[in-house]
């Protein structure tokens, strides 16, 4: 199977290859994620907003994005009863959103796809959190299980359930695509440029590696937003991935 971006379906993406990034705002204050967003400039098109900026106004600066053109994935990793999740999701897609996660067990999935039903909202199921290993698995209270086949089975599931991505460390991308196949979503978090501290993640990839492997799109946090220089750090990724 060929991993080349001309061969993998990005139907979020609208064609821009600049998509492909997804840039983690995982800053503490809208005042600091509006101005990472001013020097970025148009060398961004995509940004994620997670717990950290979206319980301190992140969620009305998703709208401000929005209507700057710009795409936003709004990674709050829902789980909770069925009924709760899907009103949850209902009210999202509502806001423009174009990814929103929730974790990978199959109640929360299937409340999801009937919340998010008659938008445009994708929904991408997390399998396994990049900073857990096998170990951490183990810790949790998990049989033992590889950290690779917990990912593999819950996107059966996924797939199954008709979620529309699955979010997997890089490392198991290449595997995820033939189960979930060539026209659902692989976004990857755990992207690392080549000489960059690979901090609390443990399943780590660079941006070109997570492009082989079968991605979608590449989440990039910290490399960018803590760079003196956001703007070239992006342009380098994404020239990276136009590359791969």
């Amino acid at each position: 199977m060929s991993n080349g971006l001309s061969l993998i379906p990005n139907p979020a993406s609208g064609g821009d290859i600049r998509d492909r990034l997804i840039i983690g705002l995982d800053v503490p204050s809208v005042e600091e994620a509006r101005s990472i967003v001013s020097r970025i400039g148009d060398a961004g098109t995509f940004y994620k907003i997670g717990y950290q900026l979206g319980y301190a106004g992140g969620l009305e600066f998703a709208r401000e994005l929005i209507g700057q053109g710009k795409k936003v994935f709004l990674d709050l990793k829902l789980h909770d009863i069925g009924n709760t999740v899907e009103e949850g999701v209902r009210s999202i897609a509502r806001m423009g959103m174009t990814f929103l996660t929730v974790h990978a067990y199959p109640q929360t999935m299937r409340a999801a796809v009937a919340g998010k039903a008659g938008s445009d909202l994708k929904i991408l199921a997390v399998t396994v959190l990049t900073s857990y290993d096998d170990s951490d698995l183990i810790d949790a209270g998990y049989a033992p299980i590889a950290a690779a086949d917990l990912v593999a089975k819950r996107a059966e599931q996924a797939r199954d359930i008709g979620i529309d991505g699955i979010v997997c460390a890089a490392t198991e991308a290449q595997r995820v695509r033939g189960i979930v196949g060539r026209n659902r979503l692989i976004v990857t978090p755990g992207i690392r440029p080549a000489g960059t501290d690979a901090g609390d993640q443990k399943r780590v990839v660079t941006p070109a590696e997570g492009i082989r492997l079968g991605a979608n799109h590449l989440v990039v946090g910290r490399p960018i937003v803590k760079a003196a220089d956001p703007r070239a750090v992006a342009e380098a990724i994404v020239s990276e991935i136009a590359a791969a």
